[in-house]
């Protein structure tokens, strides 16, 4: 059994009366989970409220709060590749991760995450990461090191002030030439819920593609996504015509099965540049993570 050493939150969202009881949200909110498990967790003392108190199965739903709870899984996959770090100072942390491990716990993943490896090999406990890439998507990550900055760093994704800059390959054809696009769309949550889909209305998203090189019968391309919605360029990829290789959510939902370590999704987090908001001096970082070209 594997057991998280720090709690996941959840909030309570905005519902209508007669509000259900938080055994039932929890329920809903992660149906995966037996209701016995459940149930189990909170007599044992392995959900806390707002203040990190243990609730009772008779504490009220409050909207808008939190609830603090420790994540379990009976076996726990091992990823057999490693992070490094590229940078840390008093504020950030900046790691490059692999193919293959998520950047915080969910699903079957507790201590197997970037987060936990790197509070583990750096005995930093209050790491925070500032923005998330899939799991299946090697490159860099931004942690926040310091509560006090840590605003101030939040910010930068929040506001798009942060370039990302990405590297992908796809099948094409060998004639194909390189080219630009600029996609703009909205995306929204899909079925299965783990993937998005492209919906009408105001579009939310927004990406620079490149094709920079073409090698027989693959295309190298270069991508800047300007807003950051989950698996927002693998959807303007496969848009395009190019889904990225060894994809498994698109254009087509492949069937579960077992991480194949020799074909990794060949998309990298490759760099990171930015106006540093403490000092005012500029910050790039660059990952040396190379895809199957």
């Amino acid at each position: 059994m594997g057991i998280a050493k720090h709690p996941s939150v959840v909030t309570m969202p905005e519902t209508e009366k007669p509000y259900p009881s938080i055994l039932t949200f929890l329920c809903r909110r992660f149906p995966a989970i037996p209701r016995d498990t459940w149930e189990t967790r909170i007599l044992e003392g392995k959900v806390l409220d707002e203040n990190r108190r243990q609730i009772t199965l008779d504490c009220r739903y409050v909207p808008l709060q939190r609830l603090f709870y420790f994540r379990e899984v009976c076996a726990e996959p091992c990823i057999p590749f490693s992070e490094n770090i590229l940078f840390c100072d008093n504020e950030i942390l900046v790691a490059c991760k692999p193919h293959f491990l998520p950047v915080t716990p969910g699903g079957k993943y507790v201590d197997e995450c970037l987060l936990n490896r790197l509070r583990r090999s750096t005995g930093i406990e209050d790491l925070v990461p500032l923005h998330r890439i899939d799991r299946e998507t090697a490159g860099l990550v931004l942690f926040s090191v310091n509560k006090k900055s840590r605003g101030f760093y939040g910010t930068l994704f929040m506001n798009g002030l942060v370039e990302k800059t990405y590297q992908a390959l796809s099948v094409c054809l060998p004639n194909q030439q390189p080219s630009s696009w600029r996609v703009e769309n909205r995306i929204e949550q899909g079925e299965p819920r783990f993937r998005m889909k492209t919906a009408p209305g105001t579009a939310n998203t927004l990406s620079s593609i490149n094709l920079v090189e073409v090698k027989e019968e693959r295309a190298r391309f270069i991508l800047q996504p300007h807003t950051g919605k989950t698996h927002q360029l693998r959807i303007h990829m496969s848009g395009l015509g190019f889904g990225i290789l060894h994809d498994r959510y698109y254009p087509e939902l492949e069937d579960e099965r077992e991480d194949d370590f020799a074909t990794p999704l060949q998309l990298v987090a490759q760099r990171l540049r930015f106006t540093d908001p403490l000092t005012g001096s500029e910050r790039a970082f660059e990952s040396q993570r190379k895809l199957l070209w």
